[in-house]
């Protein structure tokens, strides 16, 4: 493991605490990895999902993705959905 990937105690200690702080709001999470150097923490609360991506030098990155509140029925085939989506609209 190289010095890079190190994750001292005080952060991983911050992810930990960020973590029970999620659970005592009862806010629904998981833990993934999509990257080689962070540990994303994807939140879904109604209306919006967070990714937080926690890196071994204590840095964080938060995404917010919200909802237009529009439910947007689509017909027709996944042709017409991946339409609608590069589209911008769904």
């Amino acid at each position: 493991m190289n010095k890079s990937a190190v994750i001292h105690d005080d952060d991983l200690t911050s992810i930990i605490e960020l973590l029970n702080r999620l659970e005592s709001a009862k806010i629904h999470f998981k833990l993934s990895r999509n990257r080689d150097d962070a540990i994303t923490i994807e939140v879904a609360v109604p209306g919006q999902r967070w990714e937080i991506d926690c890196y071994p030098n204590g840095g964080i990155d938060v995404e917010v993705f919200k909802s237009d509140g529009m439910i947007h029925n689509i017909t027709g085939s996944v042709g017409a959905a991946m339409t609608l989506a590069a589209s911008g609209a769904a």
